[in-house]
């Protein structure tokens, strides 16, 4: 509250000398008019900087922000390449978290071939980590020369990537008999078998179909735990998707919808940019955003939320 105060006494404040500024605008001293204009112009810019961030203040905080995130990268369209640049968009996300100084947790991991994976589960740890990766839900898409194509041409591939509020057992109530747990021999690249006891553990959450599988931790109940907590993190997210898509009828794009098939951003390599297709973002400066710099995309994202909701 303290802070919607003091931003509204400094917007006050700000609109009263640019009023005062408008008026010298049109005096006869051409000097004092040119100075006043000049002056208008930077306190249009103190008036929108400082209206960017009322906005926000304005909007309840959503309780789930500072949840540790649950993030799910997995190759779509496009065989290898495809692989290659899911490992590419885990390089981005950790490279993102790192500099924000929050926790990576690997849950599980599926190679694939020439340095790329399948699939990769994560806990990202730190204040406001779901908050901020939310909006990183949907498919991701490459434009690129593969390095397995020889005669240089451009193809398309994408991943998906969703993103869940960690689970706490008061937001996810789960029967014993509402679920089937099958254990297996935990297998590597190839198939081979990487254990000799029947440790890796599929759950089937039978009234939602929601499986998850986990093989990477050392024992059966850790897998078991680590499978739990996936399982509630998702059954939490389906739960909140259908709470967005309801609100999504009445807004007008779908930021923030949870749609797992929307195409939501481009990263077009020949020509250095990469395009939100949700807000019509571009940004020319391609490796930098596969560095792990996003911030821009999700500060504008946050900020279309927020005008939506307002507006709404």
């Amino acid at each position: 509250m303290l802070k919607v105060v003091d931003a509204a006494r400094r917007l006050e404040r700000t609109e009263s000398e640019l009023a005062g500024a408008q008026e010298l605008a049109h005096a006869d001293d051409a000097e004092m008019a040119a100075e006043a204009r000049a002056e208008m112009a930077r306190l249009a810019a103190v008036r929108d900087g400082i209206l960017a961030e009322l906005k926000p203040l304005l909007v309840p905080d959503d309780p789930l922000n500072d949840r540790p995130a649950i993030m799910e990268i997995r190759a779509g369209t496009g065989g290898d390449e495809a692989a290659l640049f899911a490992a590419d968009l885990e390089r981005m996300y950790s490279r993102f978290a790192e500099r924000h100084r929050w926790r990576l947790e690997l849950i599980s991991r599926s190679e694939g071939s020439l340095g790329g994976i399948k699939e990769v589960v994560m806990k990202v740890d730190g204040p406001g980590s779901y908050g901020a990766l939310r909006w990183e839900s949907g498919v991701h898409r490459v434009q690129r020369v593969p390095v397995t194509e020889a005669q240089g041409r451009i193809h398309t591939s994408a991943a998906t990537v969703a993103v869940l509020p960690e689970a706490e057992d008061v937001d996810v109530t789960i029967d014993d008999k509402d679920l089937q747990i099958d254990v297996y021999r935990s297998s590597g690249p190839g198939g081979q078998s990487v254990n000799t006891t029947d440790s890796a553990v599929r759950i089937t959450h039978k009234p939602s179909g929601i499986v998850v599988t986990q093989q990477d931790q050392k024992s059966q109940l850790q897998n078991k735990l680590k499978a739990m907590e996936v399982l509630r993190s998702r059954i939490l997210d389906a739960r909140i998707a259908e709470q967005e898509a309801d609100r999504a009828r009445m807004r007008r794009t779908q930021v923030g919808t949870g749609d797992r098939s929307a195409k939501i951003r481009t990263y077009n390599f020949p020509d250095n940019r990469v395009t939100d297709h949700r807000i019509g973002l571009q940004r020319h400066d391609l490796p930098r955003v596969l560095d792990g710099h996003i911030e821009p995309f999700i500060e504008a994202l946050q900020l279309a939320d927020v005008e939506e909701r307002l507006g709404g």
